[in-house]
């Protein structure tokens, strides 16, 4: 039942991916960039990684896919032609494509080894790790790596995005010349026995 799952997620993740790519509508890409967010989620799910799971639904689904679908529907961009210049993009897209599966492939080839390649005294000498490793959460385990080893990037990824966010504000904040604005130090340093003065008839 998990195999059958795994595959249906499988094709449905690649079949959405494929009309992200060849949708007309930018709008019907975004919603189909989010069908291919779930199915990956249920793709995690199976694997066991359900912390990464909704972490994937939390942060693409609910942010960035959002954020692009609303960036999408306020600047009323055009439905653009996306088959007119598939032919100038198409061989430089297959060559990237063949690369990264290549690259794929010595990752795989290199760290994976089969059991039939070994011999039988090798097998012997196989160690039951589910016998020694002390189960815990995802969630755990990616806490503790998080804020230990990787403690220094985790600060370090908090200080880039407050910079970002700073440079935000600064680039869209704009002040006018024309207006009359309250400077409230001046305000307060004034004297009030100064500031009141009445006229006598």
């Amino acid at each position: 039942m998990e195999t059958n799952f795994f595959n249906a997620l499988s094709l449905s993740s690649l079949v959405a991916a494929i009309c992200v790519i060849t949708a007309k509508n930018p709008i019907h890409s975004i919603l189909f960039l989010v069908l291919v967010f779930f199915n990956v989620a249920g793709l995690l799910i199976l694997l066991g990684v359900d912390f990464l799971a909704m972490l994937l639904l939390i942060v693409y689904v609910g942010a960035v896919a959002v954020l692009f679908l609303f960036v999408i529907m306020m600047l009323n961009v055009k439905i653009s032609q996306t088959f007119e210049y598939v032919s100038r993009y198409l061989p430089i897209g297959l060559i990237i494509s063949l690369v990264f599966l290549f690259e794929f492939y010595l990752i795989i080839e290199g760290d994976l080894v089969s059991c039939t390649n070994l011999s039988t005294n090798l097998l012997n000498d196989f160690i039951v790790w589910v016998d020694i490793i002390i189960l815990t959460t995802n969630t755990t385990i990616i806490g503790t790596v998080l804020y230990t080893y990787y403690c220094f990037f985790f600060i370090l990824c908090g200080y880039i995005l407050l910079i970002s966010m700073i440079g935000a504000i600064t680039l869209t904040l704009f002040r006018r010349g024309d207006l009359r604005r309250q400077e409230v130090y001046k305000q307060t340093r004034i004297v009030f026995n100064n500031s009141v003065k009445f006229n006598k008839r």
